[in-house]
């Protein structure tokens, strides 16, 4: 098993989890035939399922993308919660007191601005990484509650809606929605921006300088210096690049899903992006489908709780199962000496192996 590609060993994590869940279905009564089924009926048994299902992916997709890049220059970012906190609450003081443009211009200027601020949060563990060679592992995830409390200051405070019952802010102009793809449902075009972005990663990765080196510098840092990399600019950009999507994230869900930022908007959106990116094998076009995968999860799970007796919640146990059994692969691979990579070399479809220096 720790031979076979990257995305296979995470076909089989997820097959062994389902198998084990329902085990666990059997050993309590309930019928894992019907669950599975409802739970799929759920996520694609109709077309506004199948929105709720490429809704819930959206932000996914963002903050799944987000940490691939870090990973791919081995680089680890766990503060997109934080990240995705700033642009998010960014976008929306851009979509509501921002007047005057056209609406094309308009969406644009929200989204730069969650970008760029995205970015700037993350810059701070990034000088301090370079600067003070501190671990970005414990300054992302620390930011993580420096951000939440600050945007929680910001829409209870000088941002909140009059007379609102929870702390949220006045709802964004119409010139700053992004426009839903299907009616009645929450998907929007926000899901396109963020596959378009998936693919663009991908081909930068394959055919643009920038994505061997960072691919270089995942393997073996040593190494990429050796070749004469600029290895700290490589690895600021890296981590700036990842924050600004996760920032990009969180301007979905206000312009295209909530139309406003409310207190506690991320809902862990950070964290999951992690896990997919470990499941795609830190590859964008995976990433897309891991996320899809559990939107439908997310999905699905309400409508098995409505024809089963068995919670929602039970897939979120799934996909803990899931990340147990990818944190086990890794610390299998280090048991047997094998070095585990953060980065595969996509182009030939086989592993590249390599020093590691980030450990996940």
């Amino acid at each position: 098993m720790l031979r076979m590609k990257p995305m296979l060993r995470s076909f089989l994590a997820l097959v062994i989890t389902i198998t084990l869940v329902c085990a666990l279905m059997l050993a309590t009564g309930d019928n894992p035939i019907i669950a599975m089924r409802e739970l799929v009926i759920g996520a694609f048994g109709s077309v506004s399922n199948l929105a709720a299902t490429l809704s819930n992916a959206t932000p996914l997709i963002f903050t799944g993308l987000a940490v691939a890049v870090a990973f791919r220059a081995g680089v680890i970012n766990i503060g997109g919660e934080g990240q995705m906190a700033v642009g998010a609450i960014a976008a929306a003081l851009a979509g509501i007191y921002i007047k005057g443009l056209p609406g094309f211009l308009h969406k644009f200027v929200a989204l730069f601005v969650s970008l760029l601020f995205g970015m700037l949060w993350a810059f701070i563990p990034g000088v301090l990484m370079i600067k003070f060679n501190t671990n970005e592992t414990v300054t992302t995830i620390m930011l993580n509650y420096v951000a939440t409390l600050l945007c929680d200051y910001l829409v209870n405070y000088p941002f909140r809606k009059p007379g609102a019952p929870l702390g949220f802010t006045h709802n964004v102009l119409s010139t700053a929605r992004f426009s839903p793809l299907m009616p009645l449902t929450r998907l929007n075009t926000t899901f396109i921006l963020g596959v378009a972005i998936a693919i663009g990663l991908a081909l930068m990765y394959r055919y643009r300088s920038i994505g061997y080196e960072w691919k270089v510098l995942g393997l073996n840092r040593r190494f990429a210096k050796y070749m004469g990399f600029k290895v700290d600019r490589l690895r600021l950009l890296a981590l700036c690049l990842s924050g600004g999507l996760a920032g990009l994230g969180g301007a979905a869900v206000v312009l295209g899903i909530q139309y406003r930022y409310v207190q506690g908007l991320s809902a862990g959106y950070g964290f999951d992006g992690v896990l997919v990116s470990l499941m795609a094998a830190n590859h964008p076009v995976g990433v897309i489908l891991v996320a899809i995968l559990f939107g439908a999860l997310k999905a699905g799970g309400l409508q098995m709780e409505a024809a089963t007796s068995i919670p929602c919640e039970l897939t979120q146990v799934l996909q803990s199962v899931i990340l147990l059994f990818m944190a086990a692969q890794i610390a299998m691979r280090k048991i047997v000496g094998t070095t585990p990579t953060l980065v595969t070399d996509q182009s030939s479809g086989t592993d590249v192996k390599g020093e590691q220096v980030s450990n996940v």
